[in-house]
């Protein structure tokens, strides 16, 4: 089974993925970008903020998503695969940039993972007040940088595109308490 962890950046994503990962010795746990070695690459300039092309950004972000579909995705498709981030966020933060339609953004997507999507997604949202906190407690990529309306701006879209690609997801409140968000993704993923 192929699951997505979706969510802007403190929300309890790899929190819960690790969770899951001890539970589950058997699941193949991977990210993007950086679950391939071209994506590693691929991850530093992005979170470097090396990239004065929002067209770029996008672009390096689909390249890695092909790759890692090929190299993770495609060998692993029967197993428990969990992925910390894909499409969902590539095209909520397209869409906060304005770089392209949504109607452009999944056909681009569709076209790096050959058609085939996640069976399920997991969502972590957040609220402002949240994510004020937890960014406070840590440094800055060059992602985050760009500021607490922007962040926001992406969850919002990236909850657009899931309503409108009617995708099976969860979504979890993500000030909510670690076991009971946990107890939630295991009786969601029947693990």
């Amino acid at each position: 089974m192929y699951v997505l962890f979706e969510g802007i950046d403190t929300c309890g994503k790899s929190t819960q993925i690790a969770l899951i990962a001890q539970e589950h010795p058997e699941a193949i746990v991977t990210r993007e970008p950086g679950g391939t070695s071209f994506g590693r690459r691929a991850r530093e300039i992005l979170l470097e903020g090396g990239l004065r092309s929002s067209r770029a950004e996008m672009l390096l972000f689909l390249a890695d998503r092909a790759e890692h579909y090929e190299e993770v995705v495609r060998p692993h498709r029967d197993a428990l695969l969990i992925s910390d981030r894909g499409f969902l966020s590539g095209i909520g933060y397209a869409l906060a940039g304005k770089v392209a339609s949504m109607e452009e953004l999944i056909a681009f997507n569709r076209f790096a993972l050959q058609g085939d999507w996640p069976e399920r997604i997991i969502f972590f949202h957040t609220d402002e007040t949240t994510l004020r906190e937890r960014l406070a407690s840590k440094s800055t990529d060059g992602i985050e940088g760009r500021g607490i309306d922007y962040l926001l701006e992406v969850q919002r879209q990236m909850l657009r595109t899931l309503e409108t690609m009617k995708l099976p997801h969860l979504l979890i409140d993500a000030r909510d308490d670690i076991d009971r968000i946990h107890s939630a993704i295991v009786k969601y993923l029947g693990l």
